[in-house]
């Protein structure tokens, strides 16, 4: 893959701009990577350089794809089959032909988490959120917790929860920012470290290289996991719903705790190295497995010219 795979990124129509770090990241690593081909006809994917000025509007993209789909002959082939693009909230349905085949045919980089409903799984992939992952922990053996879990002031929103969490001893929560404990001694001093699914879930990233298990809250299954092909995320996290309260929470941790602690946590220290960004791309790191996970994607379906003529 690393030698072989080429993508070929259109020509901007305007001036690029994005909602966040990670995606002008993304953007930039790919760019001035050796992916990126000058010869289209040599190209695995094409790239469609969407701009966020005001995010990524049904109208923007449907105009976009019309103009890429005039000038160029490589839209039409495949109907977008080999299209990809980045937009971090991802991109709704739409009436217009160049959107349809846009959200139905081409993959989708967002963010994680996604806009709920704006993500198909089979097809999509989501960006590992930014975040200051630490060398990994490798150390064998039990680690030594002053806590069962950890949760910061903002990584759960449930207000029943965490005012059970906060009365019960086991687990350590951070309501306002302390000197006592700074936030690294916090997360390698817990078991496991909490999270509700929603936008303060970045964080996991940070969690797994302390060797800090994450638990997800969640009453839903989650489709966008970042690297969802390449991780085994049942043995890197812990998946619990909200209606049992604390309670559940800690039944179900205990059962982890005797069962697989140990090996899920080995795990997730591992996997954290697959949520660095760096400024230069580095082997294993997050750009390296978003690419694989397109590289995955380029034998997509391809639509033969005949079915759109």
């Amino acid at each position: 893959m690393i030698q072989n795979f080429k993508i070929y990124a259109y020509p901007p129509q305007e001036t690029l701009s994005f909602d966040s770090q990670v995606e002008s990241l993304f953007y930039s690593s790919l760019i001035h990577s050796h992916f990126i081909t000058q010869n289209p006809e040599e190209a695995h994917l094409f790239f469609i350089p969407f701009s966020f000025h005001s995010g990524l509007s049904a109208r923007a993209a449907a105009y976009v794809v019309g103009n890429y789909r005039t000038e160029f002959i490589y839209w039409n082939r495949t109907l977008g089959a080999d299209h990809f693009f980045l937009s971090c909230s991802g991109i709704g349905h739409g009436a217009d032909r160049n959107v349809v085949e846009l959200k139905k045919n081409s993959v989708q980089v967002s963010c994680f988490p996604t806009t709920a409903g704006l993500f198909i799984p089979h097809k999509d992939v989501s960006l590992p959120p930014l975040a200051n992952v630490h060398t990994p922990v490798h150390a064998p053996g039990s680690k030594s917790s002053s806590y069962l879990g950890y949760v910061r002031y903002n990584w759960v929103k449930e207000s029943n929860i965490m005012e059970q969490l906060l009365a019960d001893p086991e687990f350590e929560v951070e309501s306002e920012p302390s000197d006592q404990l700074t936030y690294e001694e916090r997360l390698a001093g817990s078991k496991f470290c909490l999270f509700e699914y929603g936008p303060e879930i970045s964080a996991i990233g940070e969690a797994m290289s302390f060797g800090c298990v994450p638990v997800v809250i969640t009453d839903r299954p989650i489709q966008d996991l970042p690297l969802m092909d390449l991780l085994t995320w049942q043995q890197i996290a812990v998946f619990v719903g909200s209606s049992g309260g604390v309670n559940e929470i800690k039944r179900v941790l205990g059962r982890v705790v005797v069962e697989e602690y140990e090996d899920m946590r080995e795990s997730a220290a591992v996997a954290s190295k697959h949520f660095v960004w760096n400024d230069t791309p580095q082997p294993s790191d997050a750009f390296h497995m978003v690419m694989y996970q397109l590289w995955l994607r380029r034998h997509t379906i391809r639509y033969a010219e005949r079915e759109w003529a």
